[in-house]
């Protein structure tokens, strides 16, 4: 392989713990050397322009389906290819592949492809896969083809999780459900991580899900039984639970402001995480489009089912951290642990969502309004705004 180095410059680099201003020198899709007035040849070198731009670690979005005309469930290496493209505009440089509901056959040709799937040089990098269904609510079904929702089975699972060739990271299911607390048992035992979503179980039924291992709540508020002060629900066992991380679409749709900002200052920016939940449709103009085998209209309103139901997003992770931040007040750091550290922590991944040397040299560069100037992948520039 061809060595590659990058020498960055007057920079606020930002952590979830501290930020300061200095200098990155990259080599071979890592961090070499991280500190100040730092001296070297380099094939390339940017300039932060005397501390006005910020580096974050890449973004990572944990949960999403499709973008730029492009769909996991579309199960061909030619729409991961475009989905992966897509995203380093928008400062990802990692993601979770998640599907939906659909037939056995059409998530197994899912799972199969990802199977085989190496991410390129320009690409954002493929994590795993997010399992978004079948093993949900119908009561709280949302755009999850309700006919194709069916009771967990360990066996399934297990049949799944060997034709993904073990790339399934994340699962989103309704402990309530028949065999539901067993399969939430069975994954959280194996590292898996249980994302309570599209569930109605109550209270008392989500902390038996936390007491097994579950550890996240899937798009918060959405989907997920409500809060009400004789029974909390979903919605406000996942405030109050510690042990729960949850996932925000802050596209101000989903949720009002003051629901998104609820839930930072209950939960912390430790325990949010910054999510897309998009579909295909995100960066292309409105007008319908598929989802799950379902007509999806966009507007400027967002992506909803003939029916009304919300049906994904057509958000951006740069707008989401914009978006939190003009509601939060949350400072950079905080930032960076809703963005990117705390999806790293969940995912066990020791070498993203932290800049430091020997880490992976996934970086966004912004500028101080939070817009990306360029993006990082491994230690190459796969994203400059024009």
């Amino acid at each position: 392989m061809v060595e590659k180095t990058i020498l960055i410059s007057n920079v606020t680099i930002v952590n979830p713990d501290h930020q300061f201003v200095g200098d990155l020198f990259l080599r071979n899709g890592k961090i070499e050397r991280v500190g100040k007035n730092l001296r070297y040849d380099a094939d390339e070198k940017i300039n932060g322009l005397s501390s006005e731009w910020i580096v974050f670690p890449g973004y990572i979005d944990m949960h999403i389906h499709g973008s730029a005309g492009f769909d996991v469930m579309d199960a061909d290496e030619k729409s991961l290819r475009g989905l992966a493209r897509s995203l380093v505009k928008e400062g990802t440089t990692s993601f979770l592949a998640t599907t939906i509901t659909q037939t056995v056959e059409a998530i197994e040709n899912a799972l199969e492809n990802i199977s085989s799937f190496e991410t390129a040089i320009d690409e954002a990098e493929i994590l795993g896969i997010h399992l978004e269904g079948p093993f949900l609510s119908t009561r709280q079904a949302g755009a999850q083809p309700i006919e194709h929702i069916i009771d967990p089975s360990i066996e399934l699972f297990n049949h799944w999780q060997d034709i993904s060739g073990n790339r399934i990271k994340q699962i989103t299911i309704a402990p309530e459900v028949t065999n539901g607390l067993e399969l939430v048992k069975s994954l959280s035992e194996r590292g898996v991580i249980v994302s309570i979503g599209h569930s109605d179980a109550t209270s008392e039924e989500l902390g038996q899900a936390v007491k097994l291992g579950a550890t996240q709540a899937t798009h918060l508020f959405n989907q997920m039984r409500s809060f009400h002060h004789r029974e909390p629900g979903v919605v406000g066992s996942v405030l109050v639970e510690e042990q729960i991380k949850t996932e925000i679409i802050a596209d101000f749709i989903h949720s009002h402001p003051m629901a998104v900002k609820i839930a930072y200052l209950l939960k912390k920016a430790s325990g949010v995480i910054l999510i897309t939940d998009a579909m295909r449709a995100k960066g292309l103009p409105y007008g319908d489009y598929d989802l799950g085998g379902q007509t999806v209209h966009v507007t400027r309103e967002g992506a909803h089912l003939p029916t009304g139901a919300l049906a994904g997003s057509v958000l951006t992770m740069d707008e989401a951290v914009r978006n939190i931040r003009k509601c939060t007040n949350s400072s950079l750091q905080e930032l960076v642990a809703m963005s990117s550290t705390n999806a790293a922590k969940q995912l066990k991944l020791s070498t993203k969502g932290y800049i430091a040397e020997g880490l992976d040299a996934d970086l966004v560069i912004l500028n101080k309004d939070l817009h990306i100037e360029k993006t990082i992948c491994r230690g190459n520039i796969v994203f400059e705004k024009r």
